[in-house]
């Protein structure tokens, strides 16, 4: 099994910043491919960032130059820094073990950033 929690959501006025946390627990964390994720009400959920084992990233072309994600090897932790916030950031941010179509799937509860104009 695998347990993500995350924390560090909160509200921030626009250009404020944020850094969330996904701390991971029953897995091989340094190996997994891990990704955030958001879901503002009424749209899909939508990948934000992934960061792979051998710490390249993947970053939204919407967050780009404004968000980054980096990983904690050590303390099974991962990071998303979040800057620049805009009010369209506004959402549910969920951090998740890419399981690239294998049957598991797990993520973390959730923590809401919401942003303020």
């Amino acid at each position: 099994q695998v347990q993500l929690v995350e924390s560090g959501g909160g509200l921030v006025q626009a250009g404020g910043s944020l850094r969330l946390s996904c701390a991971a627990s029953g897995s091989t964390f340094s190996i997994n491919v891990m990704g955030w994720y958001r879901q503002a009400p009424g749209k899909q959920r939508e990948l934000v960032a992934r960061i792979f084992s051998s710490g390249a990233t993947y970053v939204a072309d919407s967050v780009k130059g404004r968000f980054t994600v980096s990983r904690d090897n050590a303390k099974n932790t991962v990071y998303l820094q979040m800057n620049s916030l805009k009010p369209e950031d506004t959402a549910v941010y969920y951090c998740h073990l890419e399981n690239f179509g294998r049957p598991s799937d797990y993520w973390g509860q959730g923590t809401q950033v919401t942003v303020s104009s």
